[in-house]
């Protein structure tokens, strides 16, 4: 049983009475070597308080502020958008936290570990909307750095689009260490200047007033709660591939606390900003938005802002592209196994970037919007995949799986997992009624459900409680105590590949 050419160690740690294990950090020059394999313990460098940095800058661009528009477009007040905001991105942020406990206890990437519910070829189901999801992430931030900064400083959009094309390519290929090393200059950097600019806004130094009448309307809250919680659950795919380095004795409640807090963190406060940015300077554009308001406080706070917060943005293109070239190496491993070279690692990051870039020349500003529309749907398809993985994960298996398996057709996961896939496809039929879809191609849909409701959009909670529902009821089948042998076995097997 073959484990992809990886050269796993014990999984112990000290946990399980073997003797801890030295690790030492790679050369920072390194391109990084791993990519959809197992991370032995040995090799397991990273460190718990760099998840905060990681997932706050994640969310501490300019991509933000815009989902402020939202309410405040529908008439809701700032103080209704901003609670709205809260309780949104809390329940989004919660169920993508809880991914994060799966990279120390397995070191795997995220979907190599959903082979366990959906089988080793079953996979590509959720895959296909984890890769659209990061390519439409990027195709959109591409146009909206470009066009932003065509629009806020007269700098050439096609020259700017190419320049961030390659840095977030180069931050990919690099790996996963230069994502977190990105992520963390950047937020020293642009923290500070962001609160003075906050500051300044609070004390009324940024001037502006209300455009309009703004109060509270269900259906306007339920649309800002919505987009928040989505917000944080599209990075449900992502988590557990930048904590698989962690050390597998990393206590799992710090982990999650760590991701929690810093995912809701940064997306809480420049909402909020947001909200603020459209109904006192009455701003179509967050990065327009944010320049405008930091310079009436002084000048170049804005300008100096907008670029911070635009460069936050390309390093979680750079995000994007990683994630990106793990789903295409899974799927493909899934049918036909490969080699996780770094040369594949580089040649698939490669293909992406092209792919995104002149996808997003040749779509408007316009075009993005309807990308943009288009994760919606995304959000639809993801959400029985969460629900599906996380019962597994902590209700069903509890954090237990023989690795091996995953890495063959053969194992006792199968080539096809029936009960993750029952489990999703029922998740997202009951979502359906629910669904208010937005216009991708000139297409709009509102279930039969949600105009009941005021074309209140509740589709991804019922997708999640039913097809964790489902997947509970089906494995009530599922041989633990098989499967315990198995994972025996599987340690075994790590073992002797690591004396080999």
């Amino acid at each position: 049983m073959a484990i992809n050419d990886v050269r796993p160690s014990s999984t112990g740690g000290g946990a399980d009475g073997r003797a801890p294990v030295t690790v030492k950090a790679p050369p920072a020059r390194e391109i990084e070597r791993r990519s959809i394999d197992w991370v032995p313990e040995e090799e397991r460098h990273g460190r718990l308080w760099h998840q905060f940095p990681l997932w706050f800058l994640g969310n501490f661009q300019y991509f933000t502020i815009p989902i402020g528009f939202v309410g405040p477009a529908m008439g809701l007040s700032l103080g209704w958008t901003v609670v709205a905001a809260v309780l949104g991105i809390f329940v989004g942020t919660l169920f993508m936290a809880f991914h994060a406990s799966q990279g120390p206890q397995l070191g795997l990437p995220q979907m190599i570990q959903s082979r366990a519910q959906f089988g080793y070829r079953g996979v590509l189901v959720p895959l296909c909307a984890t890769l659209f999801t990061y390519l439409a992430f990027n195709v959109a931030d591409q146009v909206l750095t470009a066009e932003g900064f065509h629009s806020a400083f007269g700098w050439n959009a096609h020259v700017v689009a190419v320049v961030v094309a390659i840095i977030a390519a180069v931050i990919a290929i690099w790996g996963h260490d230069w994502v977190h090393r990105a992520f963390r200059a950047i937020l020293v950097v642009a923290l500070p200047v962001v609160a003075i600019l906050s500051i300044g806004v609070i004390l009324g130094a940024a001037h502006g007033h209300a455009h309009g009448h703004y109060g509270f309307t269900v259906a306007a809250f339920m649309a800002q709660f919505s987009v928040a919680a989505a917000y944080n659950i599209t990075y449900a795919p992502y988590v557990s591939d930048y904590s698989r380095y962690l050390p597998r004795t990393t206590p799992v409640p710090k982990v999650i606390a760590s991701v929690f807090f810093g995912a809701a963190g940064s997306p809480i406060w420049l909402i909020s900003l947001g909200a603020w940015l459209s109904i006192h300077l009455g701003v179509a554009d967050g990065l327009d938005g944010t320049k405008v308001a930091g310079n009436n406080i002084f000048h170049p706070l804005g300008s100096v802002a907008a670029i911070l917060l635009a460069a936050g943005l390309v390093a979680t293109m750079g995000m994007n592209a990683y994630g990106g070239m793990l789903s295409v190496l899974t799927g493909v491993d899934s049918l036909r196994k490969i080699r996780p070279t770094r040369q594949a690692r580089v040649i698939t990051i490669l293909i992406l970037t092209v792919v995104w870039f002149v996808i997003g020349l040749s779509i408007s500003s316009n075009a993005a919007t309807t990308v943009l529309n288009s994760l919606t749907l995304m959000l639809y398809l993801l959400v029985p995949w969460t629900a599906t993985n996380l019962a597994d994960f902590f209700l069903v298996r509890r954090g237990h799986y023989a690795i091996a398996d995953l890495f063959t057709p053969r194992g006792i996961y199968g080539a096809w997992g029936a009960r993750g896939l029952i489990a999703y496809f029922a998740g997202f039929a009951a979502e359906i009624p629910f669904m208010v879809l937005p216009s991708p191609a000139g297409f709009t849909f509102t279930g039969p459900i949600a105009k009941q409701i005021s074309d209140v959009d509740i589709s991804w909670l019922v997708g999640l409680a039913v097809s964790a529902i489902v997947y509970l009821l089906l494995a009530r089948t599922i041989n633990l105590r098989r499967e315990e042998r198995a994972i025996e076995q599987s340690e075994r097997v790590l073992a002797e590949t690591e004396a080999a």
